[in-house]
């Protein structure tokens, strides 16, 4: 399905949150979520969802290298749960009616969700 808008040509894709993927294909995999983006919106997402995985890599190298450094979980968690709300901010966005109503059912506390 594919929406014509000022902002550019936009096209369904299916996002995994928890696997970091968006997908042009329902039937690729097992999805959460559904928005209207540009190519550049995708590729937004994607480079967040890379980001969140380096920052999840860093922190398991971290704790495995030294597990008493100077970053403090706490440090850790806010800077991963950071770059998360920019996801679900994105999502919300992009998202579909359906979509948007499950993350308002998601209890978020992300700028202008609840």
């Amino acid at each position: 399905m594919s929406h014509n808008n000022q902002e550019g040509q936009r096209k369904t894709y299916y996002v995994a949150v928890g696997a970091g993927q968006v997908l042009e294909d329902s039937e690729a995999a097992a999805y959460e979520l559904a928005i209207y983006a540009t190519e550049e919106e995708k590729d937004g997402l994607k480079a967040l969802f890379a980001e969140l995985s380096s920052m999840d890599e860093a922190s398991m190298v971290h704790f495995h290298r030294s597990p008493f450094g100077s970053a403090s979980l706490e440090e850790i968690n806010q800077g991963y749960e950071g770059i998360l709300k920019q996801i679900y901010t994105l999502v919300n966005r992009l998202g579909t009616e359906e979509t948007r109503r499950h993350i308002a059912t998601m209890n978020l506390n992300i700028g202008g969700l609840q």
